[in-house]
């Protein structure tokens, strides 16, 4: 077996500055300081107060620096945010700082991408022309190679402590996700999830719970066709290609405690199928992580939060909860690797 070497730094990028990102990631700094996984932040150090942050050149300063400060890595885009307001005039920083946070992660200087919450209707007014981070992303990387027997994404997951979720569809309208619903789409969802809790989060046979797409998961086609014609058969060829994967499910009974006992991660066919019982349940723990990258990604499962930027009141549960994951996933590939 290959000795594994010292993980790199994750690499936290700024978000929208207007919002809780620059406290957040201050916050998370000091609860992670004393032994916690090592991060920098790839953001405008006038943001912060003098003292509380050391800028940083390059990654491999970030471990000297961070028992006594926050690393941070100068920005070259000019930032002129407000607290509270989100403005188009930030999208280059903003880009610029997810752009290197990437290639930090690609080049292996940084373990992984941590992303704090960015406004996406200020970014689409400056001509920012994805849905969000998780398209970015994607397409940030797609040149890249994926490691054998990897599916490529991206796919979101929302990881709470007691509840996995997948949605299939996610940024689009009811109408649009139901028309886009194919079974192609489910089963290539599903391989990626399944590949994930295997390389990611080690768990040796994941078990995959498949939601319906419409009341009662149709209830035998008296409420839509879609759950007989579309998800049952993706879920017979995932079997068949040795996907332990159930359903069609309701979507209403398949939340309880009893019935998450039962599997490793819901496979959702709606974005709010799938966000709203994984918030519910953790909303200030739950991380989402893109899954099918060549990098590990995950963030806080909140937005910018611009009512209460500034005002204390900002909580760096879910923050925290992304930092300690993405460390936790880029260590168990690595170990994969050197296997």
């Amino acid at each position: 077996m290959t000795a594994i070497p010292a993980p790199a730094p994750l690499a936290l990028t700024m978000g929208e500055p207007g919002g809780v990102g620059p406290e957040i990631s201050l916050a998370a700094w000091r609860t992670l300081r004393a032994g916690g996984p090592v991060f920098f932040l790839i953001a405008d150090p006038a943001l912060f107060e003098a003292g509380s942050i050391q800028e940083i050149e390059s990654p491999g300063e970030a471990a000297a620096v961070f028992p006594s400060a926050l690393p941070v890595m100068a920005l070259n885009a000019k930032v002129e945010a407000k607290t509270g307001e989100a403005s188009p005039a930030t999208a280059p920083a903003v880009i610029e700082s997810i752009e290197r946070a990437v290639a930090f992660a690609l080049s292996g200087d940084a373990s992984g991408v941590v992303t704090n919450p960015i406004q996406k209707s200020s970014l689409m007014a400056a001509g920012f022309k994805f849905p969000g981070h998780t398209e970015f992303l994607a397409d940030l990387t797609a040149a890249a190679a994926l490691p054998e027997g990897r599916t490529r994404g991206p796919v979101m997951m929302l990881a709470g402590p007691d509840l996995k979720t997948v949605p299939v569809t996610i940024h689009q309208s009811v109408v649009s996700a139901a028309n886009f619903l194919t079974a192609q789409l489910i089963e290539q969802t599903a391989h990626v999830a399944a590949e994930a809790l295997r390389h990611d989060f080690g768990v040796e046979k994941p078990r995959i719970a498949v939601s319906g797409l419409n009341p009662h998961a149709g209830e035998g086609g008296a409420i839509g066709r879609e759950d007989e014609t579309i998800i049952a058969p993706a879920i017979a060829a995932l079997n068949a290609a040795g996907i332990d994967a159930r359903g069609p499910l309701p979507a209403d009974t398949m939340f309880h405690a009893e019935a998450r006992e039962t599997y490793d991660a819901a496979l959702c066919m709606l974005h709010d199928q799938a966000l709203i019982p994984a918030k519910t349940l953790a909303f200030h723990e739950a991380v989402n992580v893109t899954l099918g990258l060549p990098v590990v990604r995950t963030s806080p499962d909140h937005g910018t939060a611009l009512d209460i930027a500034g005002q204390g009141k900002a909580r760096a549960d879910s923050l925290v909860a992304a930092i300690r994951l993405a460390a936790a996933m880029a260590k168990k590939r690595t170990e994969t690797r050197a296997a």
